[in-house]
């Protein structure tokens, strides 16, 4: 794996070189966008508007449109903006991960010490673990300052990133029905929670399978082969009974399906 930063982590006067990996791939197909008369391959080039030349990436820079005037960045400038940030992880406060809301998680990145940092990065490994805690920090990446927690996952330190409370979309434009309680029905929400009961068990993320993917790729093949594909009949069961007590009832007598 290639790291994508590096630095330190900052814990109390502890400090801690550490480098990121990223945690996570996609298990989608990689597929590649063509010409669909001769199936030659898209590129896509970045053209000066002003030449109409294609340009190199060395080329390339970035910068923020300034009342009009475009300022131009280099890498030295994000550095300079906020030094402590891009190159330290500061552990301000630890919490428990059960009271950071589950839509603030973004990115786990897998935490490397460096050699020198070994014992420290034992040390806080330990003490969050022992602790059932996790600690809070901010960190830039990739120029955009988050905010992260530091967790002692089995064998390994991870670093998640979280969003800021302001990049949370508010569900108020929704057409949301009441959800008090005298919309539901006692009965209906015993019945509920009895289905919820016997769907219940221990949750086993190896269970859970990209089958789409894997289906993807059987019809690519059948594809390239010549075979025709025909599109599965999709059955989609109706209940005989529009009332809602009918349903659940239906439910719990039937047989219980584990999702792939």
């Amino acid at each position: 794996m290639r790291a994508i930063w590096s630095g330190a982590i900052g814990f109390g006067l502890v400090n801690i070189p550490v480098k990121l990996y990223s945690a996570v791939e996609d298990s989608g197909l990689d597929l590649h966008m063509l010409d669909k008369k001769d199936h030659a391959s898209i590129k896509f080039q970045r053209i000066n508007e002003k030449s109409g030349k294609v340009v190199p990436w060395a080329n390339i820079v970035k910068a923020y449109d300034l009342d009009g005037q475009y300022v131009v960045l280099d890498d030295a400038d994000y550095e300079k903006a906020m030094p402590e940030k891009t190159k330290q992880i500061e552990i301000a406060s630890f919490a428990e991960e059960s009271e950071i809301d589950s839509m603030l998680f973004e990115t786990p990145y897998y935490i490397e010490p460096e050699k020198q940092g070994a014992r420290a990065y034992a040390l806080l490994w330990s003490a969050l673990y022992k602790s059932k805690r996790v600690g809070l920090g901010t960190f830039v990446l990739r120029t955009k300052e988050t905010i992260c927690i530091v967790k002692a996952e089995k064998g390994v330190m991870v670093l998640q990133r979280l969003r800021f409370q302001q990049e949370v979309r508010s569900h108020s434009d929704l057409n949301i029905p009441s959800l008090t309680s005298t919309t539901v029905k006692p009965t209906e929400l015993k019945m509920a929670m009895s289905l919820i009961d016997q769907l219940s068990e221990p949750f086993d993320i190896s269970a859970w399978k990209d089958t789409y993917s894997e289906k993807l790729m059987k019809l690519i093949k059948a594809k390239a082969k010549g075979r025709k594909i025909t599109t599965p009949k999709l059955k989609v069961v109706h209940s005989r009974s529009s009332d809602l007590m009918a349903q659940l009832k239906a439910s719990l007598g039937s047989k219980k399906k584990k999702a792939s």
